[in-house]
C-alpha cells in the first residue's frame, strides 16, 4: 500500500471514531505527531484523550476503546489488529491501520518522521495545512534530512506562508547567554555548562545592543574546535525557521522546549504548547533550562567503561538519549557510541552512529535487550533499549561481544 493510501485509510477510520485514546512517545517527534492528529480530530468534532509516555508495551494498550499510537508501536508484533499506529520505526506490526514510511519503501530514519506521517494523515482529514510547523518539529527533533517527503512537506509550508526560513544561530534559548550556556545540540566545549564564560563572550561582542556576529562565531569556533566535531562546528550557524502559528515562533526553540518537557516527565506541558496554549510557556522554559543543565552535566560527567568500544555510563538515566547524541555527533569519535544510565529499577541505553559510521544499531539493541529480558530497537543509526537494572552487567558483556573489533 502506498503512503498516501495508508494515510487516507487511517484518516477515514479516525473520522469514524467517537472517542480515541492517543498515546505518544515522549520526545518532540512523538508529541508533535500526536498533537497534529488531535488538532485534526478536534476540528472535525472528535473527542480524544492524549497521554505522553516513555515507551509502550502491548499490556499498556487499553482494550475498551479506539487507540492511536504515535511514534511507537510499529515494533510490537502482538498488538491488537484494530490499533492505529503512526510511526517511522522499523515495522513489525501488521494491523490494517498502520502509517509508516518503511512500508512504502521510504527511509523512515532520514526522510519522514512520525510527525511528518501524522501531517499526511491530518491532510486527509481536512484542511490542516497550518499544522505543518509541527511536522518540522519531528524533522528537527530526530535529526532528519530535508529530503524526500520531508522536503515536500517543508516546501509546502513555505509556499503557504506557515514556515519562513532564515539564516542565524541554530542554538535554542531565550537569549544569547542561555543559547551558549545550555547548548547541547550542538554541544559546545568551553561554553556549554559554563554560563560565566558565555556572559563574558556576549559582553565582548556586543556594543549598545549591536552584536558582532562574525566575531561571536569566530570566538566560539576557536574555543570549541580542539574537542568538537566538524558537524558540531558547522551546526552553530545556518538555516532557522519561523513558525507564524505556534506559541514559540522559532522552530529550533519550540522543538527543544517540547522535547525537554516530554523527557523531563512533563509531556502534558509539551503537548499543550503544540496544541497552541501559551499558558504554560514560562514553566516550559524553566523545565527546559533544568533539563538541558542535566544533559550538559551528563555529557561532562560521562564515564567511559571500555577502551575499545565507546560505552559510557551516566548517573541520570533520563538523559541518555541526548548525551548519546552529543557524544556521537558533536565530539570526535571513531565508532558507535553507547550510553547507559539508571532510572529507578531500570536502565536506559542509547546508541548512536557518528557521521560516517554505519552499523545496524536497531538489530544490536533489540537482540541484546531481548537476551536481557528487556526491550530494544529504533533506527539503524539511532537506537535504544530499556532493561532491568540488575541486567546492566550482562547487557554490557553482550554488547562488547556484539561490536566488531
Amino acid at each position: 500500500m502506498s503512503l498516501d493510501a495508508a494515510a487516507a485509510s487511517l484518516a477515514d477510520h479516525l473520522l469514524e471514531q467517537e472517542f480515541v485514546e492517543v498515546l505518544a512517545h515522549h520526545d518532540a517527534d512523538g508529541i508533535a505527531a500526536a498533537s497534529i492528529l488531535c488538532h485534526a480530530m478536534f476540528r472535525e468534532g472528535g473527542q480524544f484523550r492524549l497521554r505522553i509516555r516513555h515507551g509502550i508495551t502491548t499490556a499498556d494498550v487499553p482494550g475498551d476503546c479506539s487507540v492511536l499510537l504515535c511514534d511507537f508501536g510499529s515494533a510490537l508484533t502482538d498488538l491488537p489488529g484494530d490499533v492505529m499506529v503512526v510511526d517511522h520505526h522499523l515495522p513489525r506490526f501488521e494491523g490494517d491501520y498502520h502509517v509508516n514510511p518503511h512500508l512504502a519503501g521510504i527511509d523512515g530514519d532520514r526522510n519522514l518522521s512520525a510527525a511528518g506521517a501524522a501531517y499526511l494523515v491530518a491532510q486527509r482529514m481536512g484542511d490542516n495545512r497550518d499544522l505543518v510547523g509541527l511536522a518540522l518539529l519531528g524533522i528537527i527533533g530526530d535529526g532528519q534530512a530535508l529530503d524526500g517527503p520531508n522536503r515536500e512537506i517543508v516546501n509546502e509550508g513555505i509556499a503557504n506562508g506557515f514556515i519562513t526560513p532564515r539564516r542565524g544561530l541554530r542554538l535554542p534559548g531565550r537569549g544569547l547567554v542561555e543559547q551558549l550556556a545550555l547548548a547541547v545540540d550542538p554541544y559546545l566545549p568551553g561554553f556549554s555548562g559554563v554560563p560565566d564564560r558565555a556572559r563574558t563572550l556576549v559582553a565582548e561582542v556586543t556594543d549598545e545592543d549591536d552584536m558582532d556576529i562574525e566575531s561571536l562565531l569566530t570566538r566560539i569556533v576557536l574555543a570549541a574546535a580542539p574537542n568538537a566535531s566538524v558537524s558540531a562546528l558547522c551546526g552553530i550557524w545556518g538555516t532557522t525557521y519561523s513558525l507564524g502559528r505556534e506559541v514559540i515562533d522559532e522552530a529550533l526553540s519550540l522543538t527543544a522546549v517540547v522535547d525537554a518537557c516530554g523527557k523531563a516527565g512533563n509531556g502534558d506541558i509539551g503537548a499543550s504548547l503544540c496544541l497552541r496554549s501559551s499558558h504554560p510557556l514560562q514553566e516550559a522554559w524553566e523545565i527546559t533550562a533544568r533539563y538541558r543543565q542535566a544533559v550538559v552535566a551528563g555529557i561532562r560527567g560521562a564515564r567511559r567503561l571500555d577502551e575499545r568500544v565507546a560505552l559510557f555510563a551516566v548517573d541520570d538515566g533520563e538523559v541518555t538519549s541526548d548525551v548519546a547524541d552529543a557524544l556521537a555527533n558533536d565530539l570526535i569519535q571513531s565508532g558507535p557510541v553507547f550510553v547507559i544510565g539508571r532510572s529507578g529499577d531500570h536502565c536506559s541505553v542509547s546508541a548512536r552512529c557518528p557521521p560516517g559510521i554505519d552499523l545496524d544499531l536497531e538489530a544490536v539493541m533489540r537482540t541484546i535487550a531481548e537476551a536481557c529480558g528487556g526491550q530494544g530497537g529504533g533506527h539503524r543509526l539511532r537506537a535504544g533499549a530499556r532493561i532491568a537494572a540488575d541486567q546492566a552487567e550482562k547487557f554490557r558483556h553482550e554488547l562488547l561481544e556484539a561490536i566488531p573489533a
